[in-house]
């Protein structure tokens, strides 16, 4: 059995002391919360958003633990091949039965940048070629923005094209069609910690030729 360190030690002590006064806290404002959370979980929301440490979603929505089921990776990437997201969604909107699935961005997110950068990041450079791929879809807008104004540009078309391909997945569909599940994309600003509705729109005509091409059964 491996052994701690008596820092390694003392650190989880303190997190499990931090724990204890917040389970006291939470049981003294609601003595079933605990009982409730560990008979099941029924969220109705599913959060796919980037891994920052600064975007810790039940806080910024407001919402208790059991509340929201959460998808997060490295600049909130969504692609069809991911087995990883794939799954999360597949378990959300097929076995617990989301009603909402929100994509959020983020202002100054580290993934944006770098995929706006050309500097060689190992690993990385595969995760994040989805980002690049638009990055390159969209240059002339994005080489009129200032850097700040390029980031948030960027973020925005990678919750749009997460959308996309969300729209495209075949549980999702069948989701939105049978119970109306409901899709929405927005961006995280950490300047003033509010929420901005990414506005998205999907005429009749394109609707039809996609649920023609994707929809199984």
């Amino acid at each position: 059995m491996a052994e701690s360190s008596p820092m390694q030690g003392g650190f989880a002590h303190k997190l499990a002391e931090n724990t204890a006064n917040w389970s006291q806290k939470t049981a003294e404002s609601d003595p079933d919360f605990f009982k409730k959370t560990a008979a099941g979980q029924s969220p109705k929301i599913l959060w796919i958003g980037c891994a920052d440490s600064r975007i810790p979603e039940t806080t910024i929505l407001g919402l208790k633990p059991g509340e929201v089921f959460v998808h997060r990776n490295i600049a909130n990437i969504i692609t069809a091949t991911d087995i990883n997201s794939l799954s999360v969604i597949e378990f959300a909107v097929a076995h617990l039965k989301v009603e909402h699935i929100l994509v959020c961005g983020h202002t100054s997110c580290g993934g944006v940048n770098a995929a706006l950068g050309n500097t060689r990041l190992g690993l990385l450079d595969i995760w994040l070629q989805p980002m690049r791929q638009l990055r390159m879809e969209h240059t002339e807008e994005l080489e009129k923005l200032e850097p700040a104004a390029k980031t948030l540009r960027l973020s925005q078309l990678n919750v749009l094209r997460s959308l996309e391909v969300l729209k495209m997945n075949p549980t999702v569909i069948d989701a939105m069609s049978s119970r109306g599940l409901d899709l929405h994309g927005v961006i995280y600003n950490l300047s003033t910690g509010k929420l901005e509705v990414v506005e998205t729109s999907e005429d009749e005509g394109t609707k039809n030729k996609r649920l023609a091409a994707f929809t199984t059964q």
